[in-house]
């Protein structure tokens, strides 16, 4: 398992790694220019210790094979090629007949429902070819409604086991949702899990809203609105959807929202006798402060994770450029030097990467490079990629890609920081502004 260990970690820290056996020696590990080879891995189906929870042990064990698979960095077996079976949570593992398919991972669970109606879900997760579990069992509760959520809590722990990075399966994921025309999009704002499963809108669709953003605990969300014929910025309740203005001052335009790290600050865009400048506002005293003075567009701000710096775009230069400065203010410092205008900069969790939008020769780009701006990545290309959104553990980008022409619709897409493991993620109907929660509590 350790060798597979290290490949994943390879793949996850941006290189390709391809596993090499000595003869006669250990396993060792050679990063050159290789292909990852997915881990091959087993879930059978969970085990319903007691008839309520049959259906949801099939769809328990469903989901978490559906997340290890969903981050390319696994390959699931089909349960045609099972030798064994699991039909009691207990009882001793069959390692040679796993070893037989190539199962390098298997992950047993059992579900049950009490009689109150309260879910609960244990599992393992084993190393095949050591012929012992990677770590103890656990299990997990919950309400027989929160049985997804449940599944992708044993994903993560699944994941972080056998990578050692932070899960993010357990998380959530706010969008602008968008149906009718391209010349007349209605849009509104909804929440689904990270996967796509249930959607829930929280606003209806009659006026434009705009860049939805999380706080750092997940419970409200900053976005832009257009409801007054001017783009202001609103504060909504995830749980009630009550919602109030921020920054409501008349003649002001505000957009382009983030929250602080302490959840309680709120870092947005300004524009007002036709200067577009960058304020911060604590959202319990109401007192807004400027951060930046100039003649130029500042706009889509950014903290880092420790709240000491912000990064944003800004046309100072003469074209769309990325900068950094204090949290406080002071003087930017440029960190885009490429070809072409860069925009909606996103600083990682991990604080080690800053993702962001590329517009250069006709084709828009995500891409990520250092807080210094060395190591510019590009991950996509086409007709129009825009606006990154970093996953809880700093390691997948979810985006929003437009196609072209008259019948072209916006979909949201997925990539990890090395530009592998392109895919769109399942929405009904046209999907763009993603937002990604932190881990939910």
């Amino acid at each position: 398992m350790m060798l597979r260990v290290l490949t994943l970690l390879a793949a996850l820290m941006g290189f390709a790694a391809v596993p090499a056996i000595a003869q006669n020696g250990p396993l060792r590990i050679e990063i050159d220019e290789g292909v990852i080879e997915p881990m091959p891995f087993a879930v059978p189906d969970f085990v319903a210790e007691n008839a309520a929870a049959a259906e949801m042990a099939r769809n328990i064990s469903r989901v978490v094979a559906a997340d290890l698979v969903n981050t390319g960095l696994f390959r699931e077996i089909p349960k045609e090629a099972f030798i064994a079976s699991v039909t009691n949570f207990d009882s001793p593992v069959q390692y040679a007949d796993w070893k037989a398919i190539n199962a390098q991972a298997l992950v047993t669970g059992a579900v049950s429902v009490g009689s109150d109606g309260r879910l609960n879900v244990k599992f393992r997760l084993l190393d095949v070819f050591a012929d012992a579990p990677l770590g103890d069992g656990l299990q997990f509760g919950g309400t027989t409604s929160s049985w997804r959520r449940v599944a992708h809590k044993v994903a993560d722990q699944v994941y972080s086991r056998i990578t050692g990075e932070g899960g993010y399966f357990d998380s959530r994921v706010v969008y602008v949702a968008e149906t009718g025309p391209k010349n007349d999009r209605k849009k509104r704002l909804a929440i689904m899990d990270y996967d796509g499963a249930n959607t829930q809108y929280l606003t209806d669709s009659t006026s434009i809203v705009l860049a939805p953003r999380f706080s750092p605990n997940g419970d409200r969300v900053l976005y832009t609105s257009y409801e007054t014929g001017f783009p202001r910025i609103y504060l909504l309740d995830v749980a009630t959807v009550g919602r109030r203005a921020v920054d409501d001052q008349s003649g002001t335009m505000t957009f382009s929202p983030r929250f602080g790290p302490d959840g309680s600050t709120v870092l947005y865009s300004a524009s007002q006798g036709g200067n577009t400048d960058l304020f911060s506002m604590n959202l319990g005293g109401g007192q807004r402060a400027r951060l930046t003075s100039s003649p130029s567009i500042e706009t889509a701000p950014s903290y880092s994770p420790d709240g000491s710096r912000i990064v944003f775009e800004s046309d100072r230069s003469g074209t769309q450029q990325l900068y950094i400065m204090s949290a406080g203010g002071g003087e930017p410092q440029r960190i885009s030097f490429g070809s072409g205008r860069y925009s909606t900069p996103v600083w990682s969790p991990r604080g080690d990467y800053i993702a962001f939008t590329k517009q250069n020769k006709g084709r828009f780009h995500i891409g990520v490079m250092r807080t210094d701006g060395s190591e510019e990545r590009l991950l996509t290309a086409s007709f129009l990629d825009e606006g990154p959104t970093w996953s809880p553990n700093g390691r997948v980008i979810m985006f929003s890609r437009e196609t072209a022409g008259a019948g072209g619709t916006s979909a949201l897409y997925s990539v990890d920081i090395s530009g592998r493991n392109l895919r769109k993620i399942s929405v009904d109907g046209a999907a763009s502004d993603p937002a990604w929660s932190p881990l939910l509590p």
